[in-house]
C-alpha cells in the first residue's frame, strides 16, 4: 500500500513515510492509493477476535511495510491496559434500533484516545524506518480533546518532543486542566489568543515553513503531527467502526438486512471520514450522518456544495466541534474527485485566499448520496441531554447530544429508522457544568464539586482519570498570540531563528 498527497499525485510514499512526516511538503494530506476491500470471510475471521486482533487485521491492509511483530507491538501496547476492561469501543443499546458507540473509556475520557494511544507506537516505529535517528517534534492544534490525548500518549516517549496549542477561552475548564497538569519531561502546552482555526492554521504554517524545517534539520530534528491530518491518527479510527459492525452481528442476520446508519458529531471531519473508509472497505453503512453544532459550516457544505468559512464563529458548550476549517474534508474531496490533485489544490487555495469554494454539481450529488448534514443549536443540545437521561436513564455529553439531536431530525425528515450507531465522543464528566445545567441543576463554582454533584444526581460513576485531576499540579499557564507560535516552538526547542 502506497500513499499519495491530496495536492500532488507525484508525491508517493510508504505508510511509514506518511506517518513519520504527517503532512506532505506542499501541504497536502496523505491518502491511500486504493481502499482495500474486506470480504465476508474477512469479517467472519475478525468477529472472533478481540479489539487488538481486529486492529491488527485492519492494519495489515494499510500498513504493509510494518512487520507482524511491529503491528503486534503497536496494538498490544496501545489497547491493553489503557482502556476500561480492555474494551476500547463498547456498544450500548439505547433501544432496539439505537446503539451508542462509547469511545471514551481511555485515559483521557475522549474518543481521541482510540487513535492517540497507538500513534506514538506507529510514529516511533515509522521514524526508525525512515527518520535517520532524528528527534521527532510533534506539533498539535487542539479544540480540547486531541491535546490531552496526544500529551498522554507521547509523554516521555524516547526521542520525541510534543507541543500543544489550544484556544484560550475556547475549551472547557476540565479540558484545560487536563492539559495544563500533564506530566512528562518532553511535553509543552500553550494557549493562544484566538480560536481553534487560528491554532490549526498556525501549526500548518510552521509545518510548511522551509526556513524552520531547515533549522530543525540542522539540529537533527524533524516535524510530525498528532492531529488527524496524520494518516497514523486516521487509520486507527477506521477500526472502531468495523468493530462496531462486527458487534452488531451478534443481533442476528435479520438485524442488518438493510445495513445501518452511522451518526458522528464532528468539526474537523476526521472521525466521520474514518467511517467513510470503513464503508468503502465493505461495512454495510447506508448513510453517514454528519452532526454539527452552531458552527455549521459542514452542514451547509453538504446541503449546498459551498464551503464558506466567512461567517460568525461561536463558542459553544460542545467546544471540540467549534471549528470552521475542517482539515480532513480535503481527503474526502480527493476521493470524490477520483484523486484529482489539481482540483483539490484549487479548492484549498480558494479556501485559503477567499475563505470559500464551491464544488461541481456532480461532486455535490456524490456527497449527498453518502452524507446527510444536520446541526443543533445550544438550546437543542441541552434539551437532548435532559430528554435522553429522562427517557433512557443514559447520560451523554454535549457533543454526543448534538449527534443524538441531529439523528432525530434525520429520522423525522427521511423516515429512515434502520439500526444506527451513534458515536459518543466524550464522557459527560469532561463537561460537567454544561451537563448539570442541561439537567436543570444548579452548577457549583468549583469544577470538582460539579463532578461530584453530577455523579450523585445521576447515580453514575466519575471516571478515574477525572477524579485524579483533583490532586494534580498545574504545570503550564503559557499564553501567546497566534503570530508568535513560530517563536514559541523554536524557543521551546532551544533553537535560535
Amino acid at each position: 500500500m502506497l500513499y499519495n498527497s491530496t495536492r500532488d499525485n507525484n508525491a508517493v510514499v510508504s505508510s511509514s513515510e506518511a506517518i513519520a512526516s504527517g503532512i506532505s511538503k506542499e501541504g497536502g494530506l496523505f491518502v491511500p492509493q486504493s481502499v482495500p476491500a474486506l470480504s465476508a470471510e474477512d469479517f467472519a475471521n475478525m468477529k472472533a477476535l478481540d479489539y487488538v486482533g481486529r486492529a491488527n487485521y485492519v492494519f495489515r491492509n494499510f500498513l504493509t511495510d510494518f512487520t507482524e511483530e511491529e503491528l503486534k507491538y503497536c496494538t498490544e501496547g496501545a489497547y491493553l491496559g489503557s482502556f476500561d476492561e480492555d474494551r476500547p469501543a463498547p456498544l450500548k443499546a439505547l433501544n432496539e434500533k439505537v446503539n451508542i458507540l462509547e469511545l471514551w473509556h481511555g485515559p483521557t475520557c475522549a474518543f481521541k484516545d482510540l487513535a492517540l494511544q497507538i500513534l506514538p507506537y506507529l510514529l516511533t516505529t515509522s521514524a526508525k524506518k525512515v527518520g535517520g535517528g532524528k528527534k521527532t517534534v510533534i506539533l498539535v492544534a487542539t479544540s480540547g480533546d486531541t491535546g490531552k490525548a496526544a500529551l498522554e500518549g507521547f509523554k516521555d516517549v524516547k526521542d520525541t518532543e510534543i507541543m500543544v496549542f489550544y484556544p484560550n477561552d475556547g475549551v472547557s475548564a476540565m479540558q484545560q486542566l487536563q492539559m495544563n497538569t500533564q506530566a512528562g519531561e518532553n511535553v509543552y502546552v500553550c494557549a493562544i489568543n484566538g480560536n481553534f482555526d487560528d491554532a490549526q492554521t498556525g501549526v500548518k504554517t510552521i509545518f510548511t515553513n522551509d526556513e524552520v524545517k531547515t533549522l530543525l534539520d540542522k539540529n537533527n530534528m524533524g516535524f510530525s503531527s498528532a492531529n488527524s491530518i496524520n494518516w497514523g491518527r486516521l487509520a486507527p479510527q477506521i477500526i472502531y467502526y468495523i468493530s462496531s459492525y462486527l458487534d452488531l452481528l451478534d443481533k442476528g442476520e435479520d438485524y442488518l438486512k438493510d445495513g445501518f446508519n452511522v451518526v458522528v458529531p464532528t468539526g474537523n471531519f476526521g472521525n466521520i471520514l474514518a467511517a467513510y473508509y470503513a464503508k468503502e472497505m465493505g461495512v454495510p453503512i447506508n448513510k453517514l450522518i454528519c452532526a454539527s453544532n452552531s458552527n455549521n459550516v459542514l452542514t451547509d457544505f453538504i446541503n449546498t456544495g459551498t464551503y464558506d468559512r466567512n461567517r460568525a464563529f461561536y463558542t459553544t458548550i460542545s467546544p471540540s466541534m467549534d471549528i470552521l476549517i475542517s482539515s480532513n474534508l480535503e481527503r474526502m474531496l480527493y476521493e470524490l474527485t477520483g484523486h484529482d490533485d489539481k482540483q483539490v489544490s484549487a479548492w484549498q487555495n480558494s479556501l485559503k485566499n477567499e475563505g470559500k469554494y464551491t464544488v461541481t454539481p456532480e461532486i455535490l450529488a456524490k456527497l449527498k448520496d453518502i452524507f446527510y448534514g444536520g446541526c443543533c443549536d445550544e438550546e437543542g443540545t441541552a434539551e437532548t441531554i435532559k430528554n435522553t437521561f429522562k427517557k433512557h436513564g443514559y447520560l451523554i455529553d454535549t457533543h454526543t447530544s448534538v449527534a443524538v439531536n441531529v439523528y432525530g431530525k434525520y429520522v423525522e425528515e427521511t423516515g429512515d429508522d434502520r439500526p444506527v450507531v451513534i458515536a459518543s465522543t466524550a464522557s459527560p464528566y469532561k463537561f460537567a457544568n454544561s451537563v448539570l445545567e442541561a439537567l436543570g441543576l444548579e452548577v457549583p463554582a468549583d469544577e470538582f464539586e460539579a463532578v461530584e454533584l453530577l455523579s450523585n444526581k445521576t447515580n453514575t460513576a466519575v471516571p478515574a482519570p477525572i477524579s485524579a485531576l483533583k490532586s494534580a499540579t498545574v504545570r503550564f499557564s503559557n499564553v501567546c498570540n497566534k503570530e508568535d507560535m513560530n517563536k514559541v516552538v523554536l524557543d521551546r526547542l532551544g533553537i535560535k531563528g
